[in-house]
């Protein structure tokens, strides 16, 4: 027996013989291999292809949303319940109206309303205020009460320039049903109202302007937006620092500013008008304005009797030199300009010779006044009353 007769299978059959029953046994190890293969292929083909089945179908989904939503924002139905009080500011677009009347809950959605607002051909014609809406209203609703005028919730006033702190006080109360009183009540509080270390009261820092109200608004709250409007605009324009190059202080310059006011009668004609209060002052003498005594005596015409022109008090500009106390009037941008910018000329005299239509005529001797003067007594005696 050799070594390799003790590998033979039982029987005596060893050899080649015994080969071929391994190899069948391999064959359908093998197969059972493949088929299992097959098996998780297919099963991760089925996977694969369901998942891309769920992401596709999934995306499907939402990119159809995603399309109505554009096509057809969200939006409430209907005219809407309830009342709210929006403000549309001065200079606001329609992006930004519409993200204030989702903030409000008057839309439900911004793209919603600019959808309605790209298609109104009057949407641009929307002003600014306080506006009476609706709560949850279809974005087409709250458009048509934007436009219309009856929505204005709010009281919206112009206060022209030149006016007196009482005369604004009696405008507001006009307008909003606040006593005058409340309002000089709260004039009183100047740390409340935001008034500058420099002021002295509400006089000449109440600026000019037009103003929205909030039907809610409180005295105290209307002067302190209008002093914040001075504050703004002193603060915008550099005041402080250019009543300083004029050698002023920003009190002085408040207080000329509201002479100029006062004494003006067309905006070409401001900056003439300061240059004779600064050849006045340069010359030693008075002012000499009636402006100043009507102050004092809360009075509007056109000229003072003589006896009102020695009245004792520090508000006579024609016996008493230089700055009266305080400004006498509240004044605008352009007369604040030609405090700080006078036109070049020697006049010192200025009469208003045609009052109705603000003419206004310069000199530069007491002759040439006394022409004035002359021109002024003849309109005056054409218009009777005045």
């Amino acid at each position: 027996m050799s070594d390799l007769d003790l590998f033979a299978e039982p029987g005596g059959r060893g050899g080649p013989q015994a080969e071929e029953p391994l190899s069948r046994r391999a064959q359908r190890r093998n197969r059972r291999k493949q088929q299992r293969r097959r098996r998780k292929g297919s099963a991760a083909f089925l996977f694969a292809l369901a998942f891309i089945v769920a992401v596709f179908g999934t995306a499907g989904v939402f990119g159809f949303a995603w399309l109505d939503n554009r096509m057809h924002p969200p939006d409430y139905s209907g005219p809407g319940a309830g009342n709210v009080s929006v403000q549309i500011k001065e200079g606001a677009t329609g992006a930004s109206i519409a993200t204030t009347l989702q903030e409000h809950d008057v839309v439900k959605s911004v793209r919603g309303f600019m959808k309605v607002y790209a298609k109104e051909t009057r949407a641009s014609s929307i002003q600014p205020g306080y506006y009476q809406m609706r709560l949850r209203m279809s974005s087409q609703a709250a458009m048509a009460m934007l436009l219309d005028p009856r929505s204005r919730a709010g009281s919206q006033i112009i206060i022209p320039e030149g006016q007196r702190a009482y005369e604004i006080y009696a405008l507001m109360s006009k307008k909003t049903g606040i006593p005058v009183r409340t309002f000089e009540n709260a004039a009183k509080n100047r740390r409340a109202l935001g008034l500058p270390s420099y002021a002295q009261s509400v006089e000449g820092y109440l600026y000019p302007g037009r103003y929205d109200l909030s039907p809610n608004a409180t005295a105290p709250q209307i002067l302190k937006q209008m002093v914040a409007r001075y504050n703004q605009e002193a603060a915008s324009t550099g005041l402080e620092a250019k009543a300083r190059a004029a050698h002023l202080s920003p009190a002085a310059l408040v207080n000329l500013a509201s002479l100029i006011q006062a004494e003006g009668g067309k905006p070409e004609d401001l900056p003439k008008i300061s240059r004779v209060l600064y050849n006045r002052i340069k010359a030693g003498m008075p002012f000499g304005f009636d402006t100043t005594i009507l102050y004092y005596l809360k009075k509007r015409t056109l000229t003072v009797t003589e006896q009102e022109t020695k009245i004792q008090t520090p508000w006579n500009t024609y016996i008493n030199k230089g700055l009266p106390p305080g400004p006498i009037c509240n004044p605008g941008p352009d007369a604040i300009e030609a405090a700080l910018k006078p036109e070049n000329g020697d006049w010192l005299y200025f009469v208003a010779t045609d009052p109705s239509r603000k003419i206004t005529k310069f000199a530069s001797t007491e002759d040439e006044r006394k022409r004035l003067v002359a021109e002024f007594r003849a309109w005056q005696k054409a218009h009777p009353g005045n």
